[in-house]
Formats: C-alpha cells, sequence, structure tokens
C-alpha cells in the first residue's frame, strides 16, 4: 500500500524518531518530484545497492542493518526487511560481488551471498576487528573503490586533538588483510564516492568546532595521489591556521579543498549522478547531503546539493531539495544519497526513519 504522508501515519510507524515531514514543505527545481520510498528504516544512515537492485541501509544508534525491495519497480511497494541487529554503529554499508560489507566502529563485518538470503540472513562475519574502538567520529561511511578494494576511514577522536593513527582514510582487500593508509589529515569523513570518467575519489569532511558560527567550512576535496594531506588538525578550509595546532605550520604545505561546502553544514553522503532521467545538465554533477548544524547560533545545512563541476572545480552550488530547516526548526536530516539504474535519486533521513525517492518528468 502506498505510504500515506500525514504526521500520525509517522508517529505510529517511528514512534521514536519524528513524523515523516510533509512533502509539499519540501522545494526543489520545477519537474521534480519528491516521495516517501519507506518510513520504516529507524535512524537511517548510508545506502548502497546490491546486484539484484535491493537497496541496503545501515543506521547509528539503533544498531540495525535493512533491506529494502521494491516489489513492483516503481517506488510505491517497498519491503523492509532487517537483516542484521545489535551491531555497533553500523552507519556504514558496502555491496561487493554478492556480499554486503558493514562497519561497525572497530570491526568490518559481511553478510555473505545476502541478496539470496534476505529472508533468512546470515550471521555477520567478521573480517576485520582492529579498526580504533573510540565511538567519537568513529562511526564509519565505507565503499568500494575501482581498485575493488574497501576504503575505510578513521575519524578523529575529538574536536581537535593530533594522535597518531586516526584523521586518515585506509583501504583493504575484501577479505581484510593488506590494510593501508590512503590519505591524512581527514578530520571525519562521512562520504566519499569515485567519478566515472576518471575514477578519481572525491570526499566530504568535517570542519571543527568551537571557531564560531562561521568558521571553519566544511570541505569537498578530490585525492590526486596517495598520501596527501589534507590540513587536519593544522589548516581548516586549505587557508586558516588552527589556533592551537596551527603554530609553526603552513597552509600552503597541504592540499586545499575542491570547494568549501560551509561551516557547519555536516556534509555526509554524496554520488556522482549519471542517470538519465534528470536534464542533462545534472549528469556527472555531484549530489551531496547535508545533515545539518548541531551547535551553530542560526542552524545550516538541512539540504540535498548540486555541485556542477568544469574538470576539476565547483562552477555552480545550488539545491535540489530544501526546506527541512524552516524558522530554525528542522524537519528532517539528509544523511546520504544514491542513485538507482532507473535514473532516480533516493535520499536517507536519518531524522525521520525514511528514504525519499527523487524523479523527474518534464
Amino acid at each position: 500500500m502506498r505510504l500515506v504522508l500525514t504526521l500520525a501515519l509517522g508517529l505510529l510507524a517511528s514512534p521514536a524518531f519524528a513524523a515523516t515531514p510533509p512533502l509539499d514543505t519540501l522545494k526543489l527545481p520545477p519537474g521534480f518530484k519528491i516521495t516517501v520510498f519507506t518510513d520504516q528504516v529507524p535512524n537511517a544512515r548510508e545506502m548502497a545497492v546490491g546486484a539484484k537492485g535491493t537497496v541496503f541501509v545501515g543506521s547509528r544508534d539503533v544498531g540495525r542493518v535493512y533491506a529494502l525491495t521494491d516489489t513492483r519497480g516503481d517506488g510505491k511497494d517497498v519491503k523492509v526487511r532487517t537483516i542484521a541487529t545489535g551491531l555497533q554503529l553500523p552507519v556504514g554499508v558496502a555491496f561487493h560481488n554478492g556480499d554486503l560489507y558493514v562497519s561497525a566502529v572497530s570491526k568490518i563485518v559481511v553478510l555473505r551471498d545476502i541478496e539470496n538470503h534476505l529472508d533468512a540472513p546470515p550471521k555477520p562475519e567478521t573480517i576485520y576487528d582492529k579498526l580504533p574502538t573510540e565511538t567519537h567520529h568513529g562511526w564509519r561511511f565505507i565503499a568500494f573503490g575501482p581498485d575493488n578494494k574497501l576504503y575505510v576511514p578513521i575519524g578523529a577522536p575529538c574536536n581537535i586533538c593530533d594522535r597518531d593513527g586516526f584523521a586518515k582514510l585506509t583501504r583493504m582487500n575484501p577479505d581484510g588483510t593488506g590494510i593501508e593508509d590512503v590519505a591524512h589529515g581527514i578530520r571525519n569523513t562521512v562520504g566519499f564516492t569515485w567519478r566515472p570518467s576518471d575514477k578519481s575519489l572525491w570526499f566530504t569532511d568535517n570542519g571543527r568546532d568551537e571557531m564560531g558560527d562561521d568558521m571553519p567550512s566544511d570541505e569537498l576535496n578530490r585525492i590526486t595521489k596517495p598520501g596527501e594531506h589534507f590540513g587536519f588538525p593544522y589548516c581548516h578550509q586549505g587557508d586558516t591556521l588552527d589556533p592551537e595546532f596551527g603554530k609553526g605550520k603552513s597552509c600552503k604545505d597541504y592540499t586545499p579543498p575542491v570547494y568549501k561546502l560551509g561551516p557547519h553544514v555536516a556534509s555526509l553522503g554524496l554520488r556522482f549522478y549519471e542517470g538519465k532521467m534528470f536534464p542533462a545538465s545534472y549528469r556527472g554533477a555531484l549530489i551531496v547531503a547535508l545533515h545539518g548544524s548541531w551547535n551553530r547560533t542560526q542552524k545550516s545545512g538541512y539540504r540535498v546539493m548540486v555541485a556542477r563541476l568544469n574538470g576539476n572545480k565547483v562552477v555552480s552550488y545550488e539545491p535540489l531539495i530544501d526546506g527541512f530547516l524552516k524558522d530554525e526548526k528542522v524537519s528532517g536530516r539528509p544523511a546520504d544519497v544514491q542513485p538507482l539504474a532507473d535514473g532516480s535519486l533516493l535520499v536517507s533521513d536519518d531524522l525521520n526513519g525514511a528514504i525519499y525517492r527523487v524523479t523527474y518528468s518534464k
């Protein structure tokens, strides 16, 4: 049965979370439409798509992993299964060769051959258990790269600090062996993706707190070579030395961001759009989820943005979905974006325990 977008039903569906927001409060460009794919996924965070079209969704505090199947292929009859429970902050999900990889703070676990066992999911198998146990920035977005390696971030366990073994991006083989560092100076990336045209890795990074409402900006970064350092904790947003850890340092020694996404917007998941449903101007653009600020005098973020590129430069940055923030009141928090094979776009919202589907027609 198609989900009815009312406050009452939202409260009944997920009593521990906010109600699904009335979609008429959301603003999209002309021709775009947003509907509820499901509102039965409490704490929904990262998404991944299986070979058969199953949408896998991680969560944070509730410790669950979900599998969504669109039985009619039109987003109007979505079946939700919980395929794992009791995991520690299982934010990240990544599908590879039939298996679902899940992050769980210090561990990476795998559910084997998952799409053939949705109704009787296998017990998660631990393939790596030597990640840090710190939970501050210990929830991990994960993804497989074009090199068939699993990329796993190790965020700084603090607002601002300088600790060995943290603030970096790593990668490992699918069996958990061969872990190695990819890049350093990354405070807390909760979203990264590869551009199909050149296989380059792009990622968001969340800036530190306690430098004021307007400093520093979150970053959109691009890795050009192994071992790059993106500044944290010494330099922020490519041009601002940290008042404590920046002494004796120079921002010129670190890789600057491709683009400043705004202060405290909490930039999370991002994907390149390569579908054919949206207008041609969206092809090759980055779609970015802004989760929203938590400690800014005036709230910021709470949108889904489109960054259009010319080469490696952002030439425009504008909202695709706006309206989750109105008069300082928050009705939704975008966490990740996931294009589907038909060209539509899914958006996860952990505040409402919902996944939205964005479509376009002339």
